[in-house]
């Protein structure tokens, strides 16, 4: 593939997320509202598409879990069904659970769905003591050593030398720009990767699958052939609407099988959406690119 540049996710791509933002999702409802979902719930939420937000997919299970109180009988799967035949994302979850208790019930839920609460938390566990108070400007009330310190590098330093050596090199997350900055410190490519080549949750209101973001990288990069990696359904969605939208450039949705998406289902679910190609890890890209 005569690739001219490569745009790089971050979570489940570069890092390892599992015991860092997914735990802070799981953690913040049960910490809030004393219930919450099994960690393994969190994959139905992004496949049903629109939880790019990490702080969206934490109300919209804190949602589920404050509906179930007040009636709401459908189990995670028959949840994110709906929100995926919604549209998916947080305006499907409200929807979902305002159609189906109604609206007396549903304004007793809203009245407990505490959204800023939930957010200032997870910001809680997830930064810990020294970072939130660097990067939300305030004292926490959880003295924590913060789960961002539980990422595992996933990136391997020969490829990423060979991606910097051979490729335009860009990042699209769903991170706020400073937590998107630690973790491309850590994995090398801080210094590597300028800041008009990078997307982060501050830099675009849509999100993923919107296509606006990597077509505006692919632009800047003056590419014809763009590779985007990710780790869920949502980053294959916005490569494939980029080349709906931008047809004079190839656009490759590429998953890796190191974030929630795992094993044969995994792999079926990233071709089913339109996948160029599936990878057992980002490490395997530079001799996919090559061959």
């Amino acid at each position: 593939m005569n690739a001219d540049a490569v745009v790089l996710d971050v979570d489940g791509v570069l890092v390892d997320v599992a015991d860092s933002y997914r735990r802070a999702i799981v953690d913040s409802v049960e910490y809030v509202y004393d219930r919450t979902i099994r960690k393994a719930d969190i994959q139905q939420f992004k496949d049903a598409g629109g939880f790019n937000n990490d702080w969206e997919l934490t109300d919209a299970a804190a949602l589920y879990v404050l509906a179930t109180g007040e009636g709401y009988d459908a189990s995670i799967d028959g949840y994110t069904d709906a929100i995926a035949e919604s549209g998916g994302g947080l305006e499907a979850a409200e929807t979902v659970v305002r159609e189906s208790i109604g609206a007396r019930a549903f304004q007793r839920v809203d009245g407990n769905w505490d959204r800023d609460r939930l957010r200032d938390v997870f910001q809680q566990l997830y930064l810990g003591t020294a970072l939130y108070r660097g990067l939300e400007g305030g004292n926490p009330e959880l003295e924590t050593r913060g789960f961002i310190h539980d990422e595992p590098v996933l990136l391997e330093d020969d490829a990423r030398d060979a991606l910097l050596g051979d490729y335009d090199v860009g990042i699209l997350t769903g991170r706020p720009a400073p937590e998107a900055e630690i973790a491309l410190e850590r994995v090398g490519l801080e210094s590597e990767v300028p800041l008009e080549h990078r997307f982060t949750m501050d830099d675009w209101e849509e999100g993923k699958p919107h296509p606006r973001a990597l077509v505006t990288l692919a632009e800047r990069f003056d590419a014809e052939t763009v590779v985007f990696v990710g780790d869920t359904l949502d980053d294959v969605r916005t490569a494939v609407n980029a080349a709906d939208a931008d047809p004079d450039r190839e656009y490759h949705g590429v998953g890796v099988l190191t974030g929630g998406l795992t094993g044969e289902e995994g792999r079926q679910k990233y071709e089913t959406e339109g996948a160029t190609a599936v990878l057992e890890s980002i490490n395997d890209l530079p001799d996919w690119l090559d061959d």
